[in-house]
């Protein structure tokens, strides 16, 4: 899939966390139900739930395995039980996976919070679903965790657009990723990342992108979206616009993988890949979205192409 055993960086998968949107009923979960074995069937998931021994191990070598398996380079991880656990679970392969902070951005002691992940718990930026933050983010308490990012020029993962499965968000305050214009255009240190190609919200992402160069876009998971897309979308109309006006510098590869017996979702990586082949991106190009973008934003070192060889500097 990649010549000169340039291997891949994933810079958005999931260890277990707290999901926040619980509530159900009845009637949700039967719909919820027959839309998973469509998205099963049609990405040919395993229909059976985890082995008891693969349950058995632990979860942090399952994913190593599942790196290997597909010779992928290293993944990133957005989320966990809390950032202590998510950090004491990643340290086992410092040289593999990396991690965000992820606590509430309205807490008090937020940007205390963030400070203690990144200096004391070795994680490398922040992750926030936007339609779970109930104030705007250029609120003037927001500021000392926005000037702390900055000043580290530390990455900051931000989902926008459809959150959720049936009975998920579609509506609220921070939904659009336009809501983070005025953070965005004022503190231009921090690189903002915005995933699933805006998740609905792709015109108001380009636009966004327009305003801020650094604002980056985050190709993660199956991008089902598009079929509730008004007009025609497809994946490869996606990368091609991206592509042309904001350039594969600013174009960040990601799965969303997130549990097991499914593991890392090769097939994800293998319809984004073949969409870059079939627009004829350059192999420079192709590596950039598909790991060293990551590892720049990460600092965890590059992969080049070095007269036909490899080099990790």
């Amino acid at each position: 899939m990649f010549k000169n055993g340039f291997r891949v960086f994933d810079i958005h998968a999931h260890l277990p966390y707290p999901w926040p949107l619980a509530s159900r009923n009845e009637f949700i979960d039967r719909h919820q139900a027959q839309r998973s074995e469509r998205m099963r069937l049609t990405w040919d998931f395993p229909s059976q739930p985890d082995n008891e021994e693969g349950a058995k191990r632990p979860l942090i070598d399952r994913w190593i395995d599942e790196l290997d398996r597909y010779s992928i380079g290293g993944i990133n991880f957005l989320t966990a039980w809390n950032n202590d656990d998510l950090a004491a679970q990643i340290r086992k392969y410092p040289d593999r996976v990396t991690g965000f902070a992820h606590h509430s951005i309205e807490e008090p002691n937020a940007a205390e919070e963030l400070q203690r992940a990144v200096d004391t718990l070795g994680l490398k930026g922040y992750k926030i679903f936007g339609p779970l933050v109930e104030i705007p983010f250029h609120e003037p308490r927001l500021i000392p965790v926005w000037r702390f990012l900055a000043e580290r020029k530390l990455p900051v993962l931000i989902h926008f657009g459809l959150l959720g499965h049936t009975g998920g968000i579609v509506q609220h305050l921070n939904i659009n990723p336009l809501a983070i214009f005025n953070v965005a255009r004022e503190y231009p240190d921090i690189p903002f990342i915005i995933p699933h190609f805006g998740a609905g919200y792709f015109q108001e992402l380009l636009h966004l992108c327009w305003s801020c160069p650094n604002v980056y876009i985050d190709t993660s998971g199956s991008n089902q979206w598009i079929r509730w897309s008004p007009y025609e979308l497809t994946l490869e109309t996606l990368f091609r616009k991206t592509y042309e006006l904001i350039g594969p510098e600013r174009i960040i590869f990601g799965t969303d993988s997130n549990a097991f017996p499914r593991g890392f979702v090769y097939r994800y990586l293998q319809d984004q890949v073949r969409v870059c082949r079939d627009l004829r991106f350059n192999e420079s190009d192709i590596e950039l979205i598909f790991g060293n973008n990551a590892r720049k934003l990460l600092q965890v070192g590059t992969y080049s192409l070095i007269s036909g060889g490899e080099r990790r500097s």
